[in-house]
């Protein structure tokens, strides 16, 4: 195996960490924060907007199974891009949309990927997705882990995080785990 480490950021992380815990080669799935000044924040702190960290997942990942280029389409395709500091209802700096990167080759792969989906014109705006180096990374409590497999019933989950992963099992179904 060729364990690798992915950090993204788009919008709440429990969306992130439903679908990348899908796909094949994905080893384990964090959710937690990154990219602000606050060293251990708390999801209390994280919330306000004040620490400057965003809601991320840390993917660990085998890149003989699944390369970081994929990763990313699906990345793209399970968030909106394009607006600043929101996705749907969920509205601050927090829920930006970024990409910490863990080498050059990444930082390469994201800024080719966002040229080439901006070329294509897949949305009616440009990607604002910012491409930063890899912060500190601080793993958000316990009950946020794996928070949609636990908590299938709850209102989000069903109303937003359900639609996105039925999106990636419609899209991207030969990338998933039997």
């Amino acid at each position: 195996m060729q364990i690798e480490t992915a950090t993204l950021g788009g919008g709440c992380f429990w969306c992130l960490d439903a679908v990348f815990r899908e796909l094949k080669g994905v080893q384990s799935v964090i959710s937690g924060y990154a990219g602000g000044a606050r060293a251990d924040p708390t999801y209390q702190q994280v919330c306000t907007g004040a620490t400057g960290h965003a809601e991320v997942v840390r993917i660990e990942f085998d890149a003989e199974q699944i390369d970081y280029a994929t990763l990313l389409q699906v990345f793209f395709g399970m968030h909106d891009p394009t607006t600043v500091d929101r996705q749907g209802a969920d509205v601050g700096s927090q829920y930006r949309s970024v990409i910490f990167h863990h080498s050059d080759a990444q930082r390469v792969t994201a800024e080719r990927t966002i040229q080439e989906l901006d070329a294509a014109g897949v949305w009616s705006s440009p990607i604002v997705t910012r491409i930063e180096p890899a912060p500190a990374f601080y793993p958000a409590e316990d009950y946020h882990q794996d928070y949609y497999r636990r908590n299938p019933g709850q209102g989000y989950c069903r109303m937003v995080i359900s639609p996105k992963a039925a999106k990636l099992r419609e899209r991207h179904a030969a990338l998933l785990r039997n």
